[in-house]
């Protein structure tokens, strides 16, 4: 195990590997494994916040509560089960072995009182924390944890609206954070060009040294350009274009452009953390945040509608668009845009249909650090479905991601995902 100790920045968290533990049963060390591998700067967004992705999607709720939760780990009996609420631990109690060893509750408010103002109040106080989905529950791996299923998610509307492929066609879509960072490497598994805008340099590049994207672009002019000319010669590219999506986007319908594909996958859920407004470059919108957050919403929120309505308008150019859980259509209703949620979600659209045959990602990780470990699993899975109905149909999946560094590579060095369509179907 490496884990350096300090304050702030200079703090650093890594998983343990092999086969000792420090804690007294593997469900315990599982725990804390996964716990400390959400926070390894190669998986986390911001590690020495204690972010993990989403915004502000965290991990802990300090580092008290962290050292607190490490510590009760390996102090937990076999029969006993630890209770984090929202990211810090509050009783450890006489179970059975058969119990879980941890139950977590995340970011759980009274209805009446579930808004942004009174969350943020709490947050201030250091009463709770926004736990994301797989942040706060410690079984955050990197963005290959939500490859698999944004892979499926186009390749659903690739064989809906494109004959199966989307060879020669162009994505348009925007934010390449911990979840949205899947979508270039998902579109170009599925033979197409992609442009995702993202305002933040350091993210695309960081999709590029992980092979999830090919090439950064400084500006729209030599987007569209990158990737016109890889449509036209039927050659995937995923193009990650500097800039803010609440500009790019209206400024794309305004020139009369028509992206065969449109969706979006910034923070929008988070107006304050999660979306720049437009006009902002992300050191100056930081120093909004900080100095007046009620105008920063405000900004962040007709950025959004701004966005949609764009959206909107690619929609009635003859354009597929899709919503992709972010929470964008409604900030785009409540500023106004009436018609926002005549955007489809990704869900009903694409996701549902594969649910309702039994079709879905299905993951593992490998405590041991041992990425082998994760190749014999991977044999193992194949070796047990190659009769299953739908098979076939994901050795495109499995061919690809065995292919990509980006998809295979072990995170943190253990914690990998084999997100194999065969064993979900």
């Amino acid at each position: 195990m490496t884990e350096l100790h300090g304050n702030g920045s200079h703090r650093l968290v890594r998983a343990p590997r092999g086969t000792d533990r420090s804690c007294k049963g593997w469900g315990q060390e599982a725990a804390l494994r996964m716990l400390m591998n959400n926070l390894d700067p190669e998986v986390a967004e911001r590690p020495e916040e204690l972010v993990v992705y989403g915004g502000t999607g965290k991990a802990a709720r300090s580092w008290p509560a962290f050292d607190a939760i490490v510590r009760e780990l390996r102090r937990l009996e076999n029969d006993e089960t630890l209770l984090i609420q929202s990211g810090k631990p509050v009783g450890v109690f006489r179970t059975h072995e058969r119990a879980p060893r941890v139950l977590l509750a995340n970011s759980v408010l009274v209805p009446k009182w579930a808004t942004w103002e009174h969350f943020r109040e709490l947050e201030r106080k250091g009463l709770t924390m926004y736990g994301q989905m797989t942040a706060g529950s410690w079984i955050y791996i990197g963005t290959q944890g939500i490859l698999q299923g944004t892979y499926e998610t186009f390749a659903e509307a690739a064989r809906r609206h494109n004959g199966g492929t989307l060879r020669g066609t162009l994505t348009l879509t925007a934010g390449l954070g911990g979840m949205g960072g899947a979508q270039p490497l998902a579109v170009t598994m599925n033979d197409g060009v992609v442009i995702a805008v993202e305002a933040d340099r350091a993210r695309i590049e960081r999709r590029i040294q992980t092979r999830y994207c090919d090439a950064l672009a400084e500006s729209l002019d030599e987007a569209l350009a990158l990737a016109g000319e890889a449509a036209a010669a039927g050659r995937p590219l995923a193009v990650g274009l500097l800039g803010n999506a609440a500009e790019i986007y209206p400024e794309l319908a305004r020139r009369g452009a028509k992206p065969d594909f449109v969706t979006d996958q910034t923070s929008a859920h988070d107006p304050l953390n999660g979306y720049i407004p437009a006009g902002f470059a992300p050191d100056e919108a930081a120093e909004l945040r900080a100095s007046d957050p009620d105008r920063y919403v405000r900004l962040a929120k007709a950025g959004m509608a701004a966005q949609v309505r764009a959206i909107l308008d690619f929609r009635k150019a003859g354009s597929v668009v899709f919503d992709y859980g972010n929470n964008i259509r409604q900030a785009a209703f409540d500023e106004g845009v009436t018609d926002a949620f005549d955007i489809p979600g990704f869900v009903p659209a694409y996701i549902r249909p594969l649910f309702c045959e039994g079709k879905g990602p299905f993951r593992w990780a490998a405590l041991s650090g041992d990425p082998d470990d994760i190749r014999k699993t991977d044999e193992l899975v194949v070796s047990l479905f190659r009769r299953t109905a739908g098979f076939a149909a994901g050795s495109r999946w499995r061919a690809s991601a065995s292919r990509s560094r980006g998809c295979r590579r072990a995170f943190a060095g253990w914690a990998t995902a084999s997100e194999s369509a065969s064993a979900s179907r």
